[in-house]
């Protein structure tokens, strides 16, 4: 998901915002050749993500820099563990602590919200999967966030497959009439998925052939009888007022999907820092 090229140039971009023209602090309290020592610690328990980038970050500033990780992305850290040792020039190290600490408290925050949410779940088939309330210009690390964290993927982009929502069917003027314009001139490789408020409209939409249905803000008795009336027939997705507390009754409904946007948006930074 995350190519070196896309790393790479998402990294230089930050390092550019944050460093601007010199590291006025430090390339003045440092000397060439300086060279530092330090650890990447976990002050909290969760799951840690972001390898690739971190390294990243300081590998542009100098590649001689030396990193040694002791965990991978998806595991499991505890507070206190030692996630890697950095060593190499203080300069860089000191200038990029920042920038590389940002991505991975981010996208390890990301990881262990969805993480919480998918074990919340618990026995039933249900997968927790985001939204596109993404970070304009994140989306990509916030979506393998979720990835590492054990959730699944909804949309990358408006591309990736045609979602009918309430204000494209009043524009359309039915769902039908939105579902039958959409198949003149989508690709065969696109799936039709329709926000369904309503069991009716849940009928016209099994009546169009459409490939995905979402539930959306539903009752948890309205939500068992649209799957117990879909039967297969279309992939099942609930959405709305899904939280910690409520997910797991949502997936005891017998849905396929639960989208949510709290996993990204709502998500803390995991307690990480350079000692």
């Amino acid at each position: 998901m995350l190519n070196k090229f896309f790393i790479e140039e998402h990294v230089k971009n930050a390092l550019n915002e944050d460093i601007g023209f010199g590291d006025i602090t430090t390339d003045y309290l440092t000397n060439e050749g300086d060279i530092l020592s330090c650890s990447l610690n976990t002050r909290s328990d969760g799951i840690f993500c972001g390898r690739d980038v971190f390294e990243c970050v300081f590998k542009i500033l100098s590649p001689e820099i030396e990193i040694k990780f002791y965990f991978n992305d998806g595991d499991a850290i505890k507070k206190g563990n030692k996630i890697a040792d950095i060593k190499g020039a203080a300069r860089y190290i000191l200038m990029g602590e920042r920038t590389a600490l940002n991505y991975i408290q981010r996208m390890s925050g990301i990881a262990t919200e969805t993480n919480k949410y998918q074990k919340a779940i618990g026995e039933y088939k249900a997968k927790i999967v985001d939204t596109r309330k993404t970070t304009p210009g994140f989306r990509a690390f916030e979506k393998y966030s979720v990835k590492m964290g054990g959730g699944s993927l909804h949309r990358f982009n408006l591309s990736d497959c045609a979602m009918i929502k309430d204000n494209h069917i009043k524009y359309a003027g039915t769902l039908t009439k939105a579902v039958e314009k959409l198949k003149q001139h989508i690709s065969h490789a696109h799936k039709i998925e329709v926000e369904c408020d309503n069991i009716e409209q849940v009928k016209e939409a099994l009546d169009c052939g459409v490939d995905i249905i979402m539930l959306d803000n539903m009752t948890l008795d309205e939500m068992r009888a649209c799957v117990k009336l879909i039967a297969g027939k279309a992939v099942v997705e609930a959405s709305g007022n899904v939280n910690l507390s409520t997910v797991h009754e949502i997936a005891s409904t017998g849905v396929d999907i639960i989208s949510s946007s709290a996993i990204v948006a709502k998500a803390s930074t995991l307690d990480l820092g350079l000692d």
